[in-house]
């Protein structure tokens, strides 16, 4: 119930910042590199291309979290394995930029970056109950369709006279 809307939030939010990462690395590796800025004698044009591919990792790196939320969205299934680690780590990422933020960018940029990272969060955490075929809700890791003892029902202990 509550799975899909957000994965669906998550996966805009992934893929805007995705291509805002990307595009401002791109744009401060151009500035470096026509104003021939250096920092403590490195060569401006490895500073320059090294931001230009820190872009596209990270823009990367988000749009494969972004299509691992988007999976998630379409399939209605809780996100496992390798898309599991990576949205904990996109949670991660955006709390450690949330902390760095807070100091440089200002509460702003704070409060975008911990609603991104709580979004992702409230993800991973959601747990939508598994239905029947007719529609009943079930629980996660029971067999369907009624066969086999409820999760509530106690085990039968047997009686000797």
């Amino acid at each position: 119930m509550v799975r899909r809307p957000v994965a669906w939030a998550v996966a805009v939010v992934l893929f805007a910042e995705a291509l805002g990462v990307a595009a401002l690395n791109w744009i401060l590796g151009t500035l470096v590199g026509r104003q021939h800025m250096s920092l403590a004698g490195l060569d401006p044009d490895v500073m320059a291309n090294s931001s230009k591919i820190a872009g596209v990792v990270f823009g990367l790196y988000f749009a494969l979290c972004a299509l691992v939320a988007l999976l998630v969205a379409v399939r209605g299934q809780r996100p496992a394995g390798l898309g599991r680690v990576l949205l904990v780590s996109a949670a991660v990422v955006h709390g450690l930029l949330a902390a760095v933020a807070w100091g440089l960018a200002g509460a702003t940029a704070f409060v975008a970056l911990i609603a991104a990272m709580a979004l992702i969060v409230l993800l991973l955490m959601t747990h939508d109950p598994v239905a029947d075929e007719d529609g009943a809700p079930g629980v996660e890791g029971q067999p369907r369709g009624g066969s086999g003892p409820g999760p509530l029902t106690p085990p039968s202990v047997p009686t000797t006279p």
